[in-house]
């Protein structure tokens, strides 16, 4: 049987994920009976929640008697070390751009790490049904794009397909609206070149992928570059360096069919395969026979740019949502994490009682702090910070491309914003349908927080695509949030009397019979400074009674936040205190008294 790898790469929402379902239905991967959800590669909740892919995941399917293996490629660029690693485990790449967007940042930084590596590309124009397709120059926008990435001419010369992946067709012409998916399982035969491996050499593979079994343990995945490798064998695990990790044998080794990971007893160059018997190898370690020294070549991973820390949750509602409030216990599983993504690093703080965890940006980070607080965890934020480093001219910080796409009439507010925040525009131009697109690069600094704010400005409507683009010149302050808060001086439960009198200093965050501390930001306040606050006053009751003066009182609705809107939200004398179950803002010294000192402190120096 014949092998082909190959790794499909598209922005976020291009419509990748569905595009492999189909591949899986027309390949006969799924019964026609069989109940398979949508987007099945999406597996974990929060994947399916928001739509997007954040772990890389391979599969495969049978086509005339080829294995094709597909990796699912994440299509944001926080989960970029993602990308790097996998794109080392495939022969080939599928590049998918929506006919209406084109291509868009994130499409372009991991097609640049496709290209550097000397793959060829197929490009699938997707979604050729859509009323506002432009199928035409979204190929121009290609094309440009592979140019500025300085891909060599084989790769200039790539296949085109025009598909619709929820419909399950492609052909070779935009004109196309019926059919089936055959043009693109042969143009993967045809075009994919199969892995030109040693079978015959001693066995040596490259861990791209580490998974966690309950009953297996370390699950470690890559493509197997020479050799075969059999249940049983010995096998040596090696670091970059070439420094024994650890020796072990192979107690489980599995092929991937359709979306199962399926046991075997031997497999060989080419073949991607996942591995159990290991119990300290990781990410990028070379596992070969017991003779091996020299290590494959790893991909050097881009480094964070953002950190932000975790702290044990030490408010007086600590433990009652959550069952792991410990510091032990937090970094056990901070550890594990860093260990499966190498994208994240964590360092303890003086005192063990906080984590330094630093990654790609603010999404990767909430993703994490969002998957712990669903294993019952309980946590205290602080706002996220740039990473600087030290540059030939002194002091750098990290610098971002952000693309944007609004409608004509907010891309003055949007640029009036962006420059506030010191980002420099370098590209704008129309981008048909009465919309703007303005390209900027700007500080990761003023981009913290900046999210909530800008699709406020634009009414919901305006898409923001972030890239990082290099270290520069660090770019003097930055004005942060405007406006102070609301501090309740009281614990207990808000009162709804209370709040009324409260709404017309700003922006509640709470209801009525909400559980609040001293300390806790309950609002935004309309004026600059921070205001204390007693949200628990209730009626004086006296025997006299007014008429007309005991209607039901209506407050507006709260200001509800998100986890990501919350950590952006906040100044660095704030935390957000994580739990199973809310998501709460306080200061970070509850004490009123404590505060004074510390902002004392701060101004002083």
């Amino acid at each position: 049987m014949t092998l082909r790898n190959v790794a499909i790469i598209a922005h976020v929402d291009h419509g990748k994920t569905t595009l492999v379902d189909q591949l899986f239905r027309q390949s006969g991967t799924f019964r026609d009976n069989q109940r398979v959800e949508e987007r099945a590669m999406d597996s974990n909740d929060l994947e399916k929640e928001r739509g997007i892919t954040i772990l890389a995941k391979c599969t495969s399917v049978e086509w005339n008697g080829t294995h094709i293996n597909i990796v699912d490629t994440p299509g944001h660029a926080d989960f970029g070390a993602e990308v790097e690693r996998i794109l080392s485990m495939v022969d080939g790449v599928i590049l998918l751009v929506d006919s209406a967007e084109g291509p868009m940042p994130q499409t372009k930084f991991v097609t640049g790490k496709a290209l550097s590596l000397g793959l060829k590309p197929i490009v699938v124009v997707n979604k050729i049904d859509r009323p506002d397709a432009r199928p035409a120059e979204v190929l121009d926008e290609v094309f440009e794009l592979f140019l500025n990435l300085e891909a060599n001419d084989e790769q200039l010369d790539f296949p085109v397909l025009y598909a619709s992946g929820r419909a399950g067709y492609a052909g070779a012409e935009d004109t196309v609206r019926e059919g089936d998916l055959t043009p693109l399982f042969q143009k993967i035969v045809d075009h994919v070149p199969a892995p030109a491996l040693d079978r015959g050499g001693e066995f040596k593979m490259l861990a791209t992928l580490l998974d966690r079994d309950n009953f297996l343990g370390r699950i470690l995945t890559g493509r197997i570059e020479s050799g075969t490798l059999n249940i049983n064998d010995p096998i040596r695990a090696v670091d970059v360096n070439g420094k024994t990790v650890e020796d072990g044998r192979v107690t489980k080794l599995f092929a991937f069919q359709g979306l199962e990971r399926v046991p075997v007893e031997t497999a060989g160059a080419g073949d991607i395969v996942a591995i159990a018997g290991l119990m300290k190898a990781t990410v990028s370690n070379t596992i070969g026979t017991p003779q091996i020294t020299e290590p494959l070549h790893a991909r050097e991973i881009d480094p964070p740019t953002l950190s932000m820390t975790f702290a044990v949750n030490d408010s007086p509602f600590a433990g009652k949502d959550g069952d792991k409030v410990q510091s032990r216990v937090i970094r056990e599983r901070l550890e594990r994490e860093a260990e499966g993504n190498v994208a994240i690093r964590v360092t303890e703080t003086p005192g063990g009682e906080a984590f330094e965890v630093a990654g790609r940006g603010e999404l990767q980070l909430g993703v994490v702090i969002e998957t712990l607080r669903r294993e019952g965890f309980e946590l205290g934020i602080s706002r996220p910070r740039v990473l600087f480093r030290e540059g030939p001219n002194g002091r750098e910080e990290p610098y971002e491309t952000v693309v944007i796409d609004v409608d004509d009439e907010f891309a003055g507010t949007v640029v009036e914003k962006m420059a506030m925040r010191k980002a420099e525009m370098t590209d704008m131009r129309p981008s048909g349908g009465g919309k703007t697109r303005v390209t900027f690069s700007a500080p990761s600094r003023g981009l913290i927080g900046y999210h909530g704010e800008f699709l406020s400005d634009t009414r919901g409507t305006g898409i923001m695509n972030r890239l990082f683009e290099k270290y520069g010149p660090y770019k003097g302050p930055i004005t942060g949030r405007q406006n102070g808060v609301l501090i309740s001086m009281e614990t207990g439960a808000a009162v709804a009397y209370s709040l009324n009198m409260l709404e017309e200093r700003g922006v509640l965050f709470i209801s009525p019979g909400d559980m609040l501390y001293e300390g806790m930001v309950i609002g935004e306040n309309a004026k600059p400074q921070d205001l204390e606050v007693n949200p628990l006053k209730s009626k004086q009751l006296t025997n006299f009674r007014a008429s007309g003066k005991d209607e039901g009182i209506r407050l507006t609705p709260p200001r509800r936040m998100t986890l990501e809107q919350a950590i952006a939200y906040i100044q660095d004398d704030e935390l957000v205190e994580v739990t199973p179950k809310v998501i709460r803002i306080r200061k970070r010294y509850l004490d009123p008294h404590e505060r004074k000192r510390a902002s004392r402190k701060a101004e002083a120096a």
